[in-house]
């Protein structure tokens, strides 16, 4: 029984703080209720003690004297714990009180910037609205002012015009007739005048576009094709072949003029033999098949047989091909076989030494492009430029001039209406009907008259050109030249390091002047000169 009560009575300060912690966690008063539990506990102990005896009397006694001082200690931590959670709480209270009057705080504050702003709109608008009130009320005063002024002027106006018709004696139809005579008579006058100046203006206007259409259309297409010469001529090793091309009697030669139809001019001339026929396309086929014979060396009468009728058939399709080639460079389908023909000939054909076919694909380019500044069809434009000379390949067979000739050829070979047209009239006979024939007319005579076609032979055109580069690579600075644009432009470079851009100006008025007094030329020259600073790195 004693050590039961021991015991009981020791495991009661173990057990009852962890129970009075457990339960202060709840609330203050489970903490008095386990603390009186306890000191009744403790006195049923005391009692069950003192009836075992003296031992467990003053062992009691212990018991409830350390059961009294735990109960105090407990009750004591339990105020403490209640003090700090009601600190705690406190605390917290006092910050959400904080945050909640600063919110307000702010809130007021801006109610009151907001109300500020009202009252600074309303202020405005009743600012605004008394404004309005005014304005329509010097708005009312000037309506009925104009409405016065207005009645004043219609009676007066009434007044004029009764005095007026009371002193002329006319109407008012009558006198608006009369009044429209006179402005009629006066804007007749005026009419005729602007019509002179707009007309006098569109002539200038006019003179301006054609020269802009035709230097730009010969800038974009600049081609110098001439022909050396108009006779052909073959190189022989040495004068023994002269001989052997006579033969015995005279008999290769005889042979050779009958089978090609030319004539062959033996002279004094060393190493060259003379080919002579009006027909070009014979000539070149006797000259092709007198340089066969030469390097073949066997001249007789049935192998020339051989070489020129080898010659002619080689011939035939090389004039197929020039014909093509021209008719794909200037981008023109559909032509008839007969008409590529007489185009393939005209490349052995020249005009003042100018080269017929070239000419031709020249003028077909010019053409082109003027239709195209102007509206109309480059395609068809190119068409008629190309075919216009196309009667210069077969005029020395028919009878009349080369357009003629041409526009009967063409309209057989299935051409339209314009395109003969243009073959027929492009030297006269110009009408505007068909624009065509003017624009072709225009490009064969710039393609004639430009430098370098047929007023001046290959020889001095690049003689010309020589001098040009010549005379501008004589003064100090300048590092090349060159003649571009058929001799009509000289484009100079000077160096960039001995020169600046005031003595670069001064070289090209220089380089003009020497022209003007050295040489004789067309039209001008222009002279561009062009500085050019160039810096190289290399990056390693």
């Amino acid at each position: 029984m004693i050590s039961t009560a021991l015991l009981f009575s020791f495991s009661l300060p173990i057990n009852l703080p962890i129970l009075a912690q457990t339960e202060t966690s709840n609330s203050t008063s489970s903490v008095l209720i386990g603390g009186l539990a306890l000191v009744v506990g403790a006195a049923i102990m005391f009692g069950i003690n003192a009836l075992q005896g003296r031992d467990a009397k003053t062992q009691s006694k212990r018991a409830l004297e350390q059961s009294k001082l735990d109960g105090e200690n407990l009750i004591k931590a339990a105020e403490l714990e209640k003090k700090e959670k009601l600190l705690q709480l406190q605390s917290r209270f006092d910050s959400e009180n904080q945050k909640t009057k600063d919110e307000i705080r702010k809130r007021e504050q801006s109610l009151e910037r907001k109300e500020e702003s009202l009252k600074q709109t309303a202020e405005d608008v009743r600012k605004q609205e008394k404004f309005v009130e005014t304005t329509q009320r010097k708005l009312a005063d000037r309506i009925e002012d104009v409405n016065r002024k207005n009645e004043q002027y219609t009676r007066l106006l009434q007044q004029q015009q009764a005095d007026l018709q009371r002193i002329t004696g006319m109407t008012v139809d009558e006198a608006k007739k009369q009044l429209m005579g006179v402005l009629e008579k006066e804007l007749q006058g005026e009419l005729g005048t602007v019509i002179l100046r707009h007309e006098k203006r569109v002539a200038e206007i006019t003179q301006q576009k054609t020269q802009d259409i035709l230097l730009v259309a010969m800038q974009r297409y600049a081609s110098a094709q001439t022909s050396e010469s108009s006779t052909s001529t073959v190189d022989i090793p040495n004068d023994d072949m002269k001989g052997r091309i006579i033969g015995r009697e005279g008999r290769n030669i005889r042979a050779f003029e009958k089978v090609s139809g030319c004539d062959l001019i033996i002279d004094d001339t060393p190493g060259v033999v003379i080919v002579s026929g009006f027909d070009p396309v014979r000539r070149e086929i006797a000259r092709q098949s007198l340089e066969k014979l030469v390097v073949d060396g066997r001249i007789h009468p049935t192998r020339i047989e051989e070489i020129v009728a080898a010659t002619e058939k080689l011939m035939e399709g090389f004039i197929r091909r020039k014909g093509e080639e021209a008719a794909q460079e200037v981008n023109i389908q559909g032509l008839h076989e007969r008409t590529i023909d007489m185009l393939g000939r005209l490349h052995f054909r020249t005009s003042y030494s100018q080269n017929v076919l070239r000419h031709s694909v020249e003028v077909a380019f010019l053409s082109g492009m003027m239709a195209e500044m102007i509206g109309l069809n480059p395609q068809t434009a190119r068409r008629c430029g190309l075919l216009h000379d196309i009667g210069k390949a077969a005029d020395h067979e028919l009878e009349g001039g080369h357009p003629k000739i041409g526009a009967d050829l063409l309209k057989r070979n299935g051409e339209n209406e314009q395109v003969v047209h243009a073959a027929l009239g492009h030297h006269d006979q110009l009408t505007t009907e068909f624009p065509y024939t003017l624009l072709v007319a225009t490009a064969d005579a710039c393609s004639a008259s430009r430098p370098g076609a047929r007023r001046e032979s290959l020889e001095r055109y690049i003689k010309r050109m020589e001098e040009l580069e010549t005379i501008a690579r004589g003064f100090n600075g300048v590092e090349q030249a060159f003649a571009i644009q058929a001799g009509r432009e000289l484009r100079v470079i000077v160096s960039s390091k001995n020169t600046d851009d005031a003595v670069a100006a001064k070289i090209c008025r220089d380089i003009a002047k020497s022209f003007e007094e050295q040489l004789t030329y067309p039209g001008e020259i222009k002279v561009t000169v062009v500085r050019e600073a160039r810096f190289v790195e290399v990056a390693r």
